[in-house]
């Protein structure tokens, strides 16, 4: 008897009550009770919910309506756009390229998208796009400068001093001022070319252009159909040199064709066809002159 009453009253769990309390010291299992289960409850219900198609109509058009609201606030439309940086005619280019229909929510307007349209403009080198106050989309356009012209298959094209392109060019005498390449590998090398035309100097009004040759080295164009050849390597301390005679002995005013400075201990003058005819007949009757005598 004393046995039977002593395990009525066994104080010990059993062993699911045991097993459970396990459970509760587990933290995994504590969150996925008290976390887990409310969350997947709401979903479940939340699931439940949406697949009926009028409630899922319903949703959306509250959604819908909830966002037209809030961008027909007056405080977020965007009613005109400024330019400042720009020419008229990049300002004029800049408003085609955006065609921004306004007013206009700015929570619509993909700045980001914006910003890129414009940078990739030729004429402009740097863009800062920002809605400010009263409802004003702000442009900012740092243009790029002229530098040069470039006589590529599409005709003149403006370049800057980097040799990216600003756009193409109109007729040569509009841009006085501006030197031209022309030839394989120029583009690529128009700060050679900048540094040439810094040199010119006395030459300047009979400048025609710079041809690059092969990719390796520059021509002087100069009218009357007359060049200076230059070399490969110290082309600028080379032109120094040709200004430098022409300045001395007026080479450039004789009947020469090109000044040949690829040999620089051995410069040659190439003359005109009835200037080299001349200057051969003179030799000859120098040489049959010293035969007689």
């Amino acid at each position: 008897m004393r046995s039977l009453k002593r395990d009525r009253y066994d104080p010990a769990p059993s062993m699911w009550r045991y097993r459970l309390e396990r459970l509760m010291l587990t933290p995994l299992f504590r969150v996925t009770l008290r976390v887990g289960l409310p969350v997947a409850a709401i979903a479940g219900a939340a699931s439940l919910w949406v697949s009926v198609p009028e409630n899922r109509q319903a949703f959306t058009l509250m959604v819908a309506d909830l966002r037209a609201q809030i961008e027909s606030r007056p405080e977020l439309q965007v009613k005109l756009m400024a330019i400042d940086g720009a020419t008229d005619a990049v300002a004029e280019e800049i408003r085609a390229t955006l065609a921004i229909d306004f007013p206009m929510s700015s929570l619509e307007m993909d700045m980001a998208r914006l910003h890129a349209m414009v940078e990739a403009m030729d004429p402009v080198q740097k863009a800062e796009l920002r809605i400010r106050q009263g409802g004003v989309l702000q442009v900012d356009i740092v243009e790029r400068v002229p530098a040069i012209l470039w006589r590529s298959d599409d005709g003149l094209e403006l370049l800057d001093g980097g040799g990216a392109r600003v756009g193409p060019a109109g007729p040569r005498h509009v841009y006085p001022e501006l030197p031209v390449i022309a030839g394989d590998g120029a583009r690529a090398n128009i700060a050679e070319a900048l540094d040439l035309y810094a040199t010119i100097g006395p030459l300047k009004a009979r400048l025609r252009g710079f041809e690059r040759i092969g990719d390796r080295r520059w021509d002087v164009v100069l009218d009357r159909g007359q060049r200076i050849l230059l070399p490969e390597q110290g082309a600028q301390r080379a032109l120094e040199r040709a200004i430098a005679m022409d300045q001395a002995e007026r080479v450039l005013a004789q009947d020469v064709v090109a000044i040949d400075l690829r040999l620089g201990r051995r410069p040659t003058l190439r003359l005109t066809p009835p200037a080299a005819l001349a200057l051969w007949q003179v030799k000859q009757e120098q040489t049959e002159k010293g035969a007689q005598e």
